[in-house]
């Protein structure tokens, strides 16, 4: 909704990689090899940032780098979060949406239950606001509304 109103978007890394992969990319898989995964998502989610640098608009990610390295860190790599997340920031206000039980689906690329990715979501709402982020729950509303939302709380893109 946010793009067909004219504005920038920046896929999810996590589902680009893994439709690369299933196009023979040669990467792993997140299921054969979680750490080199997450950490290709990592570097695809810095990439995404950089490049966003010079955006005369505001740039939407569907998921960031703050994400990426939190799951680095669920899986044992101590201190992603600082390395990664802490010198690569975004807008200070992160929207988010919480796992829907009424809306959520597993298929062939969500593959853990709604309980994971209620503790993945908990893990979030921690984790942002320990870098400074104002994390801004989503409401349950239909796309439109929740564009609208955004929009309302961010107001007018200030030139920098």
């Amino acid at each position: 909704e946010l793009a067909r109103r004219g504005h920038a978007t920046v896929g999810e890394p996590f589902m680009r990689l893994l439709t690369a992969h299933r196009a023979g990319s040669g990467d792993p898989s997140p299921w054969e090899e979680p750490l080199i995964f997450l950490r290709r998502v990592a570097e695809l989610a810095l990439t995404d940032r950089v490049a966003a640098n010079d955006a005369p608009s505001w740039v939407f990610f569907d998921r960031s780098l703050v994400g990426a390295a939190s799951a680095l860190e669920q899986l044992g790599d101590a201190g992603a979060l600082q390395a990664l997340a802490a010198p690569n920031l975004y807008h200070r206000t992160v929207f988010m949406a919480p796992p829907w039980p009424e809306i959520y689906v597993m298929d062939d690329d969500r593959r853990h239950g709604l309980d994971k990715a209620l503790r993945e979501y908990e893990r979030l709402s921690r984790d942002y606001p320990a870098l400074g982020y104002v994390v801004e729950t989503l409401p349950k509303a239909g796309v439109t509304e929740r564009a609208d939302f955004i929009l309302a709380r961010l107001g007018p893109v200030q030139a920098g």
